[in-house]
């Protein structure tokens, strides 16, 4: 492919999503991956939908609440494209704490707990319930992956974009093995973005216990959030720690963690870890993606999800083919244009 429409830099489930929407567009689209397509956030994520959860900015709420509702047929077309399930499940959150419950939650009494999740304890605390979804981000990426290239989207791993230029009325993508050329580029590079996103790690693990139907909610607690799969498998995170690029994984903040899940779930206590791992958020000053134009003609930009990342994926796709192919975007997103960073850049 010597010239496309859009090379897409970096092929997580931002970049992918992306390169499917505007492959259904009628686009040509190349994804370049500086590694592995969809092996840093994408897969390390959690994967919960929680988009009216108290750590959503109210600026961000529109965007999340309208991506929450695109999620079911946008797994359902990654499902038929790819053939692979990425076990998207809608049983609801449990959340611990007043503090952390959405307005949209609906404050459970210890029957109506027990009924729930019958293993679970309170701990004392006051208990909601609210109805979000979630789904298994690996599950998902690769699905992704591979309704992309099902769709006709090139995908390249071990190529890194050092740079982008315009050069007349073309973009050149400058790589570790050549110059690209497109029409229109978009960096979806994550936490690699370059400023102002910086990486923001998060340790994670899965515990196998020996009941399968342990849990059935996810569950949002001040410590710790736990994160059923259908598989059996139970996930929890996470840590937010500033350490740049380190992805080392520490077994006091695992432990930390897995103390803290048992004492809401006892159960857990004989579970073991079967793996643990840390992910880089792409983070930004002020918590909120960045998605527009960037300042070389051509050149676009939809990073700094954050803690997003998952959950804004289809409307994300959606906003940003719209930006690419000269249509207004349904939802305002003024808010979270690159220029906003520009005064404090130069």
């Amino acid at each position: 492919m010597d010239s496309v429409d859009v090379i897409i830099a970096g092929a997580g489930i931002i970049g992918l999503s992306l390169a499917l929407e505007l492959r259904e567009r009628g686009m040509t689209v190349l994804v370049l991956d500086r590694a592995q397509p969809g092996q840093e956030a994408s897969s390390a994520a959690a994967g919960m939908l929680a988009a009216g959860g108290f750590e959503t900015p109210a600026a961000l709420r529109p965007l999340a609440l309208e991506s929450a509702r695109l999620f079911p047929e946008y797994v359902r077309r990654l499902g038929e494209l790819s053939g692979i399930q990425p076990d998207f499940r809608r049983h609801g959150t449990i959340v611990f704490g007043e503090h952390a419950a959405p307005p949209e939650s609906t404050q459970l009494s210890a029957e109506e707990l027990r009924n729930r999740e019958p293993f679970l304890q309170s701990l004392g605390q006051s208990v909601f319930f609210v109805q979000e979804d979630s789904v298994d981000p690996r599950l998902l990426t690769k699905a992704a992956l591979a309704a992309a290239q099902k769709a006709g989207v090139e995908i390249r791993g071990d190529t890194e974009v050092k740079n982008f230029r315009a050069a007349g009325n073309v973009l050149e993508a400058v790589t570790n093995s050549g110059t690209l050329t497109a029409a229109q580029a978009v960096n979806c590079m994550g936490a690699w973005s370059g400023a102002p996103v910086r990486p923001r790690k998060g340790q994670m693990l899965y515990l196998q216990p020996a009941r399968h139907s342990l849990l059935k909610h996810v569950v949002h607690a001040p410590e710790v959030y736990i994160v059923p799969r259908s598989s059996g498998k139970i996930l929890l995170g996470a840590t937010l720690e500033d350490t740049g690029f380190d992805k080392t994984v520490v077994p006091s903040a695992i432990e930390v963690l897995r103390s803290a899940a048992i004492r809401y779930l006892p159960e857990l206590a004989s579970a073991p870890v079967v793996e643990s791992w840390a992910g880089l958020r792409p983070g930004t000053p002020d918590d909120l993606p960045i998605l527009g134009p960037a300042e070389t003609p051509g050149l676009f930009i939809a990073g700094g999800h954050f803690r997003n990342g998952i959950l804004l994926a289809p409307v994300t796709a959606k906003i940003m083919a719209d930006v690419l192919t000269a249509k207004t975007p349904a939802l305002d997103v003024s808010a979270f244009a690159p220029s906003r960073f520009a005064a404090a850049k130069a």
